[in-house]
């Protein structure tokens, strides 16, 4: 699954390049708690298809409602106009917010685009699928698009003149090794909008591999990171428990703009690789510090399916730059239930069958 702003330009796109009337609305501000952070956007066609999302359906809803029954005929005046961008507010009053499904207090404005240059739209996608980032700037007297490659994400930017919203490629996931503990991550991630890359140079273990539009190497794991050049929307995880496989690796993505970093195994087995690093690699205490172990969150998880969702939403934390409490550490988590070390939620062994052992 690509990343949904791809997805939601692309369709776009297309619609346009049909002839096809459509607006495109963006999230610019919000007041309180809302359904969807600032920069999320939605394309509505005139025919009431919609892609994309602003909020949790009931600002879709009427959306649709207020711009699409000139198409089927209902009413007239209810459709996509002409002329500049326009803004609107959704969640002023309490009223509007249990309307339109808001939690309390929550308000949110969208900048409204009235069909948007369908050239502009062709050169921003063409741009995002090669990998590139892209800062999309709105004229709000008259909706001119001006596009430009960007250097690094930055946040959506409203002035009294423009909007500006970056947009970039997927975010991207590097799995050393293709174990079943993997399969699982690389579903989650997927679905979480990451392009997936896994790594395995053990022909036993990629060929049951059984997830597709994941791609897989065969190359050696720290030749696989190099290549892969890692930025700040990507992440390196290494699950094989062979230091001779994930060490290296690691050692590379820490050279890297990796969001995160992080492998496999106890708390015992972590601080004998980050022992090995120093010693063996002369890796500083900086770059010990950006690799985490035992990866994942404490939620008591002993099976591969959860111990991937545990991983995922560290992940998605990471992301999201949100800082976990320590009580929901891997580590932190297991002391306060008094669970033995060789329990660890993150101790899988590298089999495909579901069995662990002690690290």
């Amino acid at each position: 699954m690509e990343n949904l702003d791809v997805t939601v330009l692309r369709t776009l796109r297309d619609w346009r390049a049909e002839g096809r009337r459509a607006l495109l609305a963006t999230v610019v501000r919000t007041w309180g708690s809302s359904p969807r952070p600032v920069g999320s956007i939605m394309a509505l066609c005139e025919s009431g298809a919609v892609v994309g999302s602003v909020s949790g359906g009931c600002i879709e809803d009427d959306l649709i409602y207020q711009f699409t029954q000139a198409y089927s005929g209902k009413d007239l005046s209810r459709a996509i106009p002409s002329g500049p961008p326009g803004f609107v507010k959704y969640g002023i009053t309490a009223d509007e917010a249990h309307r339109f499904g808001l939690p309390c207090g929550g308000t949110l404005e969208l900048l409204l685009e009235y069909d948007p240059d369908v050239k502009a739209l062709v050169q921003l996608v063409a741009a995002l699928e090669t990998g590139q980032l892209m800062r999309r700037s709105v004229q709000l007297k008259d909706g001119f698009v001006a596009l430009k490659a960007g250097a690094a994400p930055t946040e959506l930017v409203l002035t009294n003149i423009e909007l500006i919203n970056t947009f970039g490629p997927e975010y991207r996931m590097l799995l050393i090794g293709a174990g079943q503990l993997t399969e699982y991550l690389a579903t989650m991630a997927k679905f979480s909008g990451f392009a997936v890359t896994v790594c395995d140079p053990r022909e036993e273990y990629r060929i049951a591999w059984s997830v597709p539009g994941v791609t897989v190497t065969s190359d050696m794991p720290d030749d696989v990171v190099t290549a892969f050049k890692p930025d700040r929307r990507s992440c390196v995880i290494a699950l094989t428990h062979d230091p001779k496989l994930d060490d290296l690796a690691l050692l590379e993505a820490l050279n890297t703009e990796a969001f995160y970093v992080g492998a496999i195994g106890s708390r015992r087995n972590n601080q004998l690789r980050q022992q090995r690093m120093a010693e063996h690699f002369a890796v500083s205490q900086a770059d010990l510090a950006r690799l985490r172990g035992p990866i994942g969150i404490y939620i008591g998880s002993k099976t591969p399916p959860e111990i991937a969702v545990s991983v995922m939403a560290e992940i998605l934390a990471v992301k999201n730059c949100v800082v976990l409490p320590r009580e929901l550490e891997v580590a932190q988590g297991k002391n306060k239930q008094n669970v033995p070390e060789n329990d660890s939620a993150n101790l899988m062994c590298g089999t495909r069958q579901q069995s662990f052992v002690a690290l």
